[in-house]
C-alpha cells in the first residue's frame, strides 16, 4: 500500500503540469480554512447555488479545475473572490478521472486543512447541519481525534420525467429531484483497503437492472483532515493510508457518517449523458454512461412506490442511510 501511495503521489507530480492557473487567490487561504476540492466540465447550470450552498455551510475556499468548458462556468468562477481556479484541456480518463489533479492541489494547498472533495452535483449533509456549521463537525472530529468522515452517495430525482422540469441556474436542484430510494442497498467490505462498498439506489434498480454488480459505488470518503502525505486512489471512495477508509462501525459503537445528496437526474442528465458517452473519459470505457444512453431513449421515471420524499437528515437517519454516532 505504501508503494500504491507512492506512485498516486508521483503520478500527480506529473499531471499537474497540464494544469494552468486561471485565477490563483490561495494567499488569501487562512490557517484553519475548510476548503473545497473539485474538478467540473460544462456545469455553469449547477455552479451559483453549489457555490452558495458550500459557503452557507462555512467553507472558506474553493480550489476547483475546469477540464475544458465551453458553457462559462470557467469565466463565471474566474470571478469569484474566494476561488482559486485552475484549467486543462488533458484527458480527464488519463488522470484518473481527475483524480491525480485534484491529489497534486490537495498536496500543495491542502495540508492541514480539513478538505471537502465534492462534486457540483452533490450536496454535503451531515449531523445537525441545520443547525451547525461545517466547522462544529471538523472541531469535534478533531476533539475525537478523527481524521476522515464517510458519506453515502444518495441518488436524487424527480418524480415523473426527468425532463419535466426545468432547472435554472442558482436554483436548489433538491426543490427537483426530490426523492431517493430508502433501501435496497447492499454492503460488502473491501479488504484491501478497508473500506465499505456500498452499489444500490436507483442506479442499480433502473440502470442496472440485470447487472447490479456493475452498479456504481456509493459509498465516499469527502471530508478529511487532509496531510501532504495522503492520496486518493479511487475518486473519493477510497484514499491511502488505508486506516482512512474506516469510517464505519467500531468496537465502540457506531461512527457518525453524512450523506451526500447526488442532484444527478434533472432535465440537463439526457444531453449530459450523450455527451460522455461520446468523449468515453469515464471508468470502464463509460460503460455507466451506456447504460445511461440505452435506457434514456423512453426517459425513465425513476419514482417507484417505495420512493421516499427528501425532509431533513434526521429522516436519513431513522433510515439508517446516516448516523450522528456519538456527537451529541
Amino acid at each position: 500500500m505504501r508503494l500504491k501511495r507512492k506512485r498516486a503521489k508521483i503520478r500527480a507530480w506529473r499531471k499537474h503540469f497540464s494544469l494552468r492557473s486561471v485565477s490563483d487567490r490561495t494567499n488569501k487561504i487562512k490557517p484553519g480554512d475548510i476548503l473545497v476540492f473539485s474538478t467540473f466540465r460544462d456545469e455553469y447550470v449547477r455552479l451559483p447555488y453549489f457555490m452558495e450552498y458550500y459557503r452557507n455551510l462555512g467553507v472558506s475556499h474553493f480550489l476547483m479545475v475546469d477540464n475544458d468548458s465551453q458553457d462559462g462556468g470557467r469565466e463565471y468562477l474566474a470571478d469569484q473572490p474566494d476561488v482559486s481556479l485552475w484549467t486543462t484541456k488533458a484527458s480527464y480518463k488519463n488522470a484518473r478521472f481527475g483524480v491525480d489533479w485534484l491529489n497534486w492541489l490537495q498536496a500543495k494547498y491542502g495540508d492541514g486543512h480539513w478538505i471537502l472533495v465534492v462534486d457540483p452535483d452533490e450536496f454535503f449533509v451531515y449531523p445537525f447541519c441545520d443547525t451547525r456549521p461545517i466547522r462544529a463537525l471538523t472541531d469535534w472530529l478533531d476533539v475525537s481525534h478523527l481524521r476522515s468522515f464517510g458519506a453515502m452517495l444518495l441518488d436524487m430525482y424527480p418524480k415523473g420525467r426527468m425532463d419535466a422540469v426545468r432547472y435554472l441556474p442558482g436554483q436548489n436542484p433538491i426543490e427537483i429531484a426530490s426523492w431517493f430510494d430508502p433501501g435496497n442497498y447492499v454492503i460488502q467490505k473491501n479488504g484491501a483497503f478497508g473500506n465499505l462498498w456500498i452499489q444500490g439506489g436507483p442506479r442499480a434498480r433502473v440502470f442496472f437492472a440485470d447487472k447490479p454488480k456493475k452498479a456504481p459505488a456509493l459509498n465516499k470518503v469527502p471530508l478529511v483532515k487532509w496531510d501532504r502525505r495522503y492520496a486518493f486512489v479511487s475518486s473519493t471512495h477510497m484514499l491511502l493510508p488505508r486506516g482512512l477508509n474506516q469510517t464505519y462501525d467500531t468496537l465502540g459503537g457506531e461512527k457518525a457518517s453524512g450523506v451526500l445528496l447526488h442532484a444527478k437526474f434533472l432535465d440537463t442528465f439526457a444531453h449530459k449523458a450523450e455527451e460522455e458517452l461520446d468523449r468515453k473519459q469515464h471508468y470502464a470505457a463509460s460503460v455507466e454512461y451506456q447504460s445511461y444512453y440505452d435506457n434514456l431513449h423512453d426517459n425513465p421515471d425513476l419514482w417507484c412506490k417505495w420512493s421516499e420524499k427528501y425532509i431533513n437528515w434526521r429522516q436519513l437517519e431513522i433510515l439508517g442511510l446516516m448516523s450522528k454516532g456519538n456527537w451529541a
